[in-house]
């Protein structure tokens, strides 16, 4: 049955570096229980093994609450534990090949900096994009310049497939990227990196609503 990319305000990520020492399941546990409806499992340096382990268990949590689980860029990994899809970037396999490896019924998502990545995201039957970063960020090492609010403005325009606003986001900013057209956005370290992922998540769904 094809997976479906849900219609939801926030897209939580894990990342081990940022979660004040809490682990992926924790993390995942945590950002579920406060009704974030996508969890990226998204770590670039630990090993593959450790990797399945948790995506096994966090997928699990995921499908208990009804929500979306995504492989950031293994593939692999993603057809073992039976991800709800795959997120690649401009640098990683293209849509179109991951298809071929996933099939017609798992999400599809791509990472996407200028209008023209978007469209060929789209001609290649990504299922959803990722627009951004909008604002500078410090969770990914190799991240491109901040392509501001005006790329953002021309997917919500332009674009038919989801998309998720991200980069830099917090509950600071999230009334301008709102009212610049975004209805998803993903958090990192505004959710992971405090204390109480509940109230961050609170506080993120007012930001938003506000915007």
């Amino acid at each position: 049955m094809k997976r479906i990319f849900p219609h939801t305000d926030l897209y939580g990520f894990t990342d081990h570096a940022l979660s004040l020492g809490r682990g992926n399941v924790e993390t995942a546990r945590a950002l579920l229980a406060a009704g974030v409806k996508i969890i990226q499992y998204r770590e670039k340096e630990r090993k593959m093994g450790v990797m399945l382990e948790e995506c096994l268990v966090i997928g699990t949590l995921a499908r208990e609450a009804g929500a979306c689980f995504i492989v950031n860029d293994h593939v692999d990994i993603a057809l073992l534990v039976d991800a709800d899809g795959v997120h690649v970037g401009q640098d990683d396999l293209p849509a179109r090949a991951v298809r071929r490896l996933l099939g017609p019924d798992k999400i599809i998502g791509v990472s996407t900096h200028a209008p023209e990545q978007a469209l060929a995201a789209v001609a290649d039957g990504a299922d959803y994009i990722g627009v951004g970063p909008i604002f500078a960020t410090s969770t990914k090492k190799d991240v491109c310049a901040p392509v501001g609010l005006d790329y953002l403005r021309w997917a919500a325009e332009h674009i038919n497939i989801p998309f998720t606003a991200i980069g830099g986001l917090s509950p600071s900013n999230l009334g301008e990227a709102a009212r610049a057209g975004a209805r998803c956005c993903a958090l990192i370290s505004a959710l992971v990196s405090k204390s109480d992922i509940g109230l961050a998540v609170a506080e993120a769904r007012a930001a938003l609503r506000a915007g």
